[in-house]
Formats: C-alpha cells, sequence, structure tokens
C-alpha cells in the first residue's frame, strides 16, 4: 500500500482550503498546516492549534491571509505517514484536529439503525445475525427512510412496535425526538491517514464506519468537514449498549483526515449534504468489499444533529468535531455462510468522498497500534516552549 497525493487530496484540491497538522521532529510537536500548490506550509504562529483557527469569525478567510515556511511537499510527507515504516526523524502526517472534543452521532439512517437493532437480538452473535435480519425486515420492512424522527407518523410506528414487542432502543434515538451523541475519542487521541487504526482483541465481529465529520467552533457555527472511520465493536456493542464506551473508544479506533477542508465559496455545507461516501476494503487474503453512504438519506438533518449536541445545555469552549453517522453496515459473508463480515488484521480500509479526499488506514489491535503518549499538558508545554502561547 502506497499514499499517493493525487488519490488523497479533493478533485478541486487546488482551490481547497485544506488544514492539517504535521508532527515536526524539529520542534518535537506538531505544526498546524496548510495545503498550497503541492507543499505544506507551517501556519503555527498564527494559530497555534485548529482550534484557534475553528474560532476565527471566518476560518478561511483568515488563512487566506497567512503563509509560512514549507514542512516538505505532500509527496515527501506522505511517504513517512504510513505505519510501520514511518522515520521519527521526518515530518508525518497527524488527524487534523487537537483541542476538540470529539463526539459522534450514531443511528442517523435508517439502514444503519435495522442493522442497530439486528445486533441488539442477535446479543453480539454474528451467527444469529442473518436469521434475526430476515425476521425483522419482514415484520417492519426494510426502509425506514421516510419517517421523520419525533414526527406523529414515527410516534404511531413506536407504538405499533411496541405492542409486536419489536421495540429497541436503537429504535428509540432512531425516530424519537430526540438523537444518540456519544463521545467518540478524547482531545488529541485520534490518528491521521496513514495510521493503524485499532480493534479491541476482545473482538470477533467489529466494522469500520466511514462517515463525514463536521468542525464546529465554540459558537456552534459549522466551519468545516473531514473524512472518519469510527471504527465498531459490533459485538460488544449488541451484547449491551451501556459497553458503547467500550465499543467505540479504544486506542487508536478513530481516524480523522485526510485534512480539514473549511467551508469557503468553493465548499460549502450544502456539498457536504450531497456527499457520495465511499468504502472500500481489502483483506490481506484478498478479500474485497465495498459500499458507499449517500449523505441525502440522512434522518436529521448536519444542523439538526449539531443543535442536539452544542447549545445552551452543553458547551464546548474548544469546539468539537461530529460524526454524522453512516448508513453503510457490512453483511458480505467473509469467513462462514451467514457469518456477516468482520475485520482481520491487516485490512485496508479506505473511505473517500471527491470534495473531502480519501483516508486510508490499516487495522490492526489497538495494543499493536502505537499507543497515544501525546496529550493536552504535553501540547501546551510544547508550544509554551515554542513560544506560540499568548
Amino acid at each position: 500500500m502506497q499514499l499517493e497525493a493525487a488519490a488523497i487530496l479533493p478533485t478541486d484540491a487546488e482551490q481547497a482550503c485544506l488544514i492539517g497538522r504535521v508532527w515536526n521532529p524539529e520542534v518535537s510537536g506538531p505544526c498546524v498546516v496548510v495545503y498550497r500548490d503541492g507543499d505544506l506550509l507551517d501556519i503555527t504562529p498564527s494559530f497555534p492549534t485548529v482550534r484557534d483557527l475553528q474560532e476565527q469569525t471566518d476560518p478561511a478567510a483568515a488563512v487566506a491571509q497567512t503563509t509560512g515556511p514549507s514542512l516538505g511537499s505532500l509527496v515527501e510527507i506522505l511517504a513517512n505517514s504510513l505505519e510501520p515504516t514511518v522515520n521519527p526523524d521526518r515530518p508525518r502526517l497527524l488527524a487534523p484536529v487537537d483541542l476538540q472534543a470529539v463526539k459522534a452521532c450514531g443511528v442517523t439512517f435508517a439502514e444503519s439503525l435495522l442493522e442497530r437493532v439486528i445486533e441488539e437480538q442477535a446479543k453480539g452473535d454474528a451467527q444469529q445475525a442473518e436469521r434475526i435480519r430476515e425476521e425483522v425486515q419482514s415484520r417492519i420492512g426494510s426502509d425506514l427512510s421516510q419517517v421523520k424522527p419525533g414526527s406523529e407518523a414515527a410516534l404511531e410506528l413506536k407504538q405499533l412496535l411496541i405492542e409486536r414487542k419489536l421495540w429497541s432502543q436503537y429504535l428509540e434515538v432512531g425516530i424519537g425526538p430526540d438523537p444518540e451523541v456519544f463521545s467518540k475519542a478524547q482531545p488529541m487521541a485520534s490518528v491521521g491517514l496513514g495510521a493503524w487504526v485499532g480493534l479491541h482483541p476482545i473482538s470477533s465481529w467489529n466494522n469500520p464506519e466511514p462517515e463525514v465529520v463536521l468542525a464546529i467552533n465554540s459558537r456552534a457555527e459549522i466551519v468545516g468537514a473531514m473524512l472518519g472511520n469510527d471504527v465498531n465493536l459490533r459485538d460488544v456493542e449488541g451484547r449491551s449498549a451501556l459497553l458503547l464506551g467500550k465499543a467505540k473508544d479504544n486506542n487508536a479506533s478513530c481516524s480523522l483526515g485526510p485534512f480539514l477542508r473549511l467551508f469557503d465559496a468553493n465548499f460549502s455545507l450544502e456539498n457536504v449534504k450531497q456527499a457520495e461516501v465511499q468504502l472500500e476494503i481489502v483483506g490481506p487474503e484478498g478479500f474485497r468489499l465495498e459500499g458507499s453512504s449517500s449523505m441525502n438519506r440522512i434522518s436529521r438533518s448536519p444542523e439538526e444533529l449539531t443543535q442536539a449536541t452544542i447549545g445552551s445545555h452543553h458547551q464546548y469552549p474548544d469546539g468539537l468535531v461530529l460524526f454524522l453517522g453512516t448508513m453503510f453496515a457490512p453483511t458480505k459473508d467473509r469467513d462462514t455462510p451467514g457469518g456477516g463480515f468482520t475485520h482481520r488484521v491487516g485490512d485496508w480500509v479506505t473511505i473517500k468522498t471527491p470534495r473531502l479526499g480519501a483516508l486510508s488506514n490499516k487495522v490492526a489491535l489497538s495494543p499493536d497500534c502505537s499507543p497515544w503518549t501525546f496529550g493536552t499538558a504535553d501540547l501546551m508545554r510544547n508550544l509554551a516552549r515554542r513560544g506560540l502561547l499568548n
């Protein structure tokens, strides 16, 4: 596997405002960068953190007025961003966020809603999933996309499902008045393009979740978007929704990138709403799986999900990034008939959409991924030593 600039960049990269982070060994810390004409320019003196950039009145306009020295070409830095061959003495890409909270919405597409119900009914047993899938679809149908969450029709459907003893906590957040919003990862814990993504070793039924991720500032303004992989342990969450933290938040279980694309005259939230997010998995044994998520099929708008997350009821002074959920829930058999899909160590996962580029990571077990050792306190001390904190 190689990372190539043409493959990971948006199709209109030269017109895009692309923000990233690069580990710079010369300062033993991260630098905020902007992509311009094939190079990654260091704009850390103007914006010590991506959080600071998000807080600008018009982030893209602020970047347009800023320049800095090149840390290297994207081609050079990409070549050193692929684990496990990273040279610690050369720059490498990081996730394009830092101090922001990393939040995620679940069950925002009808397709994934049904799979969550199936996980719950199967109690985390992948072998039971196909039988339950057929039963659930025969009784409530497979298309809930026309049901507006919280509407009168949704309430009527809820009552019908309760009477048939098919009501689920996932249906509650899927068609009820309140969406599911959870913490995906701690600030500074996400990995970027080329890094390994981690699976907890107790899991034997798991999958990637390709998603669009919003960048939101402390004023609840959506200022940009990127791609994300919300790595998911289906068997763990299927046993109990109270195990959501164990299913979702593990070492290297959250991937973001390849860049944060800021909104400007060339790219807006309307483009996000029409995005087609594609997924490709290539296994070490030659297995291939492809799927896609169409953002226009989401059951709650990005604005609704943002308002449910941040507002008078909950503040985020450092802003946040918000996974919007996925309609993709892989069911293709991999190992045994009826067994569905699960990852193998060594899988290559690529998530892409034309206006945001492509995010690629290799799957490993979380204990085998690079440990998370550089946290918020380390970042603050590093920036202070560099004279970048006011």
